[in-house]
């Protein structure tokens, strides 16, 4: 397993779009991916769950992945939360 923490910097947050966005890169990779946030831990896989979560701007969030691809699934959702999920 593999871990980081950054800070989400959408104006609104991980919104409908945003999370979308960043849910169908995660399906793409072959390892579980989660999201934890506040105490809450969301399926980065499922738009439900990552919604329910309900990430703001500014909020820290520590990504974990665990699985064949874990490395490379941990510098996507890096970069895509980072970028602002094309929310800017």
């Amino acid at each position: 397993m593999v871990s980081a923490k950054t800070k989400v910097i959408n104006p609104q947050g991980l919104h409908m779009r945003p999370a979308q966005i960043f849910v169908s890169a995660m399906k793409e990779m072959d390892c579980d991916v989660r999201v934890l946030s506040k105490g809450k831990s969301a399926d980065a896989k499922s738009i439900m769950s990552l919604m329910l979560a309900c990430i703001k701007q500014g909020a820290e969030i520590e990504i974990q992945c665990s699985g064949p691809q874990e490395e490379e699934a941990l510098r996507k959702a890096l970069e895509l939360i980072e970028s602002g999920l094309d929310d800017m």
